[in-house]
């Protein structure tokens, strides 16, 4: 069974995900363009981190950054560090983790989960699997800028039914 939880992104599994992650990060597109971020980064107060993992083995790990409040008051997050394991990946793992992400946004209260992925064919994948969860592209969000090398998705949310 497939055990998805909030965690500690400086736990030592966690950890060398997520240098995995930052070092395919920087082999795969610019510096300037690479938006990942690393334990401690995710450590911040303003971040909601989780892991999936089965017999305590990791799986796959991503996170929930809340943004400040729009003008209008729309409350938005935005999706960080989405990653798979590669003995891990094509067995669903990672639509189990975004939907439980996407819930506790819901839960939350956001109107708007938001995320930047890349634009080169290694990150065709996240595309497909974010596509098939709802979101669509959008215009740069928050700090970021118009980048060549980056795509940005987002999923309006409608508040969670309570029963």
């Amino acid at each position: 069974m497939i055990d998805i939880a909030f965690d500690d992104p400086a736990r030592a599994d966690v950890r060398l995900l997520l240098d995995e992650h930052l070092a395919d990060m920087y082999a795969t597109s610019p510096a300037e363009s690479v938006h990942a971020l690393d334990h401690s980064a995710l450590s911040r107060p303003e971040i909601t981190f989780w892991t999936a993992r089965e017999a305590d083995q990791l799986l796959a790990c991503g996170a929930l950054k809340d943004l400040p409040a729009a003008a209008d008051g729309a409350t938005e997050g935005e999706l960080k560090s989405m990653r798979t394991t590669a003995a891990a990946r094509g067995r669903g793992v990672a639509g189990l983790l975004l939907a439980a992400i996407v819930d506790e946004a819901r839960r939350r209260g956001l109107s708007r989960l938001c995320l930047e992925t890349g634009t080169e064919d290694y990150f065709a994948a996240a595309r497909r699997l974010y596509l098939r969860h709802g979101f669509t592209e959008c215009a740069p969000f928050a700090d970021y800028v118009p980048d060549p090398n980056s795509v940005f998705m987002s999923l309006e949310l409608a508040p969670a039914r309570v029963p």
